[in-house]
């Protein structure tokens, strides 16, 4: 068998096929990627039982193939081949088990129906057609398919694994399946042990949840069960914490609002509603930002950490409730204590510096879009300058943050003229980050070894502060070359500048 370069799913199975035949070992395609064959859905990996030795196997398959061993676990015989993709596709995953009691017995062992599915290798249609393969099902996994339903297959699979807990809740946001009522009553008897599962673990499955459509039910749904508070507590707390008038809900369900407009917002994509007086219609959208959403960060897209950040922007509230004097309850300090709690949740959870970065900024800075001007004005380039300079690489989405937040707070008691000229501010900032490179990132035109040679000055703070004069200026277009900045320092020196610009 010659070793491709890259390859697809359609392409691999055969090869695996052949692989298994050669050395005489039975080997079933099983779980996840069974079940969205049947679904007619994109598979994301591959998952093969073979009633041999898993690893020793696996081991062999990535060096036939020109993939890469990892071993996944020693004791329950699990390993995985990683495998170069075509061209601009992801990585191949093909996790290999150890069906060491016979590939009926595994598919007792399983998770859920759906997953409790298996294929042949040698009976795989060779045209792939997954509706006509010869499929062992020992649970009713069939029949729950057809009912888009989710089934614990006995009551002990969250005892034995208790990531099965938050597995349930994804799959169900992923599939659009609702879980059975009697698998709903082992799930919350058993929630409180999701508090025991690492953080590497849970990180995937939560992610995954942020990622899919419907995460704001998916919320609420963990929460129904129990197990939004054996893994976010801090969000929890916000039950029952009452906010000033404007705000229609408490601090939880508030937050979980803030998600719910953050995706109506971003799976709308632009598209106006058509409906009267809908607000949705007045978020400013360009193509560019639903591109811009897409990218990633780390290893996550956008969208799913402006969610992530949408359920936890104010999660510093309860902690910072308090009347101000004149008597009226306020949350001062909420934002940048929030993001210092979010620091603490998402390295609890696993999430990497870059991501961690991100949502903590977002937090932090999820107030500064209705504060960039006054009274609802046009903002200047030097308050958009500001804006960006400050808030960085997630300005953007912390500008959508903060409408949702907006929207969240209101409720339908939204005031349509206030929310018009929020709106309004908030394209313009959009319009000139888009129009103007140079307002939110203006080119080079000195350096701080110039400023040095150009005025006597050594190393300091004070270089930074010149530097940051230059980029204000350029922002507002009153300097455009290098000279024109030099001259423009020279001006600069002659008033007393001991702070940074603000």
């Amino acid at each position: 068998m010659c070793s491709p370069h890259a390859m697809d799913y359609a392409t691999l199975i055969p090869q695996v096929r052949e692989f298994c035949a050669a050395r005489g070992v039975p080997g079933y395609l099983v779980g996840g990627c069974v079940r969205d064959g049947l679904l007619g859905r994109p598979r994301a990996d591959l998952d093969l039982a073979v009633e041999g030795d898993a690893l020793a196997l696996a081991r062999a398959l990535a060096d036939t193939l020109g993939g890469a061993y990892v071993p996944l676990h020693e004791v329950h015989r699990i390993a995985r081949v990683v495998l170069p993709g075509a061209a601009n596709r992801r990585a191949l995953v093909l996790d290999v088990v150890e069906a060491a009691q016979g590939i009926l017995a595994d598919l007792r062992r399983r998770d859920f129906t759906v997953n409790a599915l298996a294929v042949p290798l040698d009976a795989l249609p060779e045209d792939g057609d997954w509706q006509a393969a010869p499929v062992l099902d020992v649970t009713g996994g069939r029949s729950d398919l057809v009912a888009r339903v989710l089934r614990a297959v006995s009551a002990q699979v969250f005892q034995d694994d208790p990531l099965r807990l938050l597995r349930a809740v994804r799959l169900a946001a992923e599939l659009g399946f609702t879980i059975a009522a009697e698998t709903r009553s082992l799930i919350a008897r058993d929630a409180a042990l999701l508090s025991h599962v690492a953080g590497e673990r849970v990180h995937e499955e939560l992610c995954r949840i942020f990622a899919a459509h419907g995460t704001a039910h998916a919320i609420r749904l963990m929460d129904g069960l129990g197990l939004l508070e054996a893994l976010l507590p801090e969000v929890c707390a916000g039950k029952g914490v009452a906010q000033p008038k404007e705000h229609h809900w408490d601090v939880f369900n508030h937050n979980v609002e803030t998600v719910a407009y953050l995706e109506a917002i971003l799976d709308r994509d632009g598209e106006r509603t058509g409906l009267p007086d809908d607000p949705l219609d007045l978020v400013p959208w360009v193509p560019e930002v639903g591109a811009y959403f897409q990218q990633e960060i780390g290893g996550q897209r956008r969208a799913t950490l402006l969610k992530l950040a949408g359920l936890l922007h104010d999660v510093a509230k309860p902690q910072t409730k308090g009347p101000d004097a004149t008597g009226r309850i306020r949350f001062l300090g909420h934002a940048d204590l929030g993001a210092q709690l979010c620091a603490g949740i998402l390295t609890r959870l696993r999430f990497g510096s870059k991501e961690i970065q991100a949502v903590c900024t977002m937090v932090q800075y999820h107030l500064r879009p209705g504060q960039i001007s006054s009274d609802r004005q046009i903002p200047t380039d030097r308050a958009v300058y500001r804006y960006f300079r400050d808030v960085g690489d997630v300005a953007l989405d912390t500008i959508y943050l903060n409408l949702a937040d907006h929207l969240a707070a209101r409720g339908p008691g939204l005031f349509w003229e206030e929310w018009q000229a929020h709106t309004a501010v908030v394209a313009h900032v959009l319009d000139r980050s888009l129009s103007e490179q140079r307002v939110v990132a203006p080119p080079k035109l000195v350096t701080g070894h110039e400023i040095m040679t150009r005025f006597g000055i050594g190393p300091g703070p004070r270089v930074g502060r010149m530097l940051e004069a230059v980029r204000e200026a350029q922002a507002v277009g009153d300097v455009t070359t290098q000279e024109q900045a030099l001259i423009y320092l020279e001006r600069w020196l002659q008033v007393d500048h001991t702070q940074a610009p603000s």
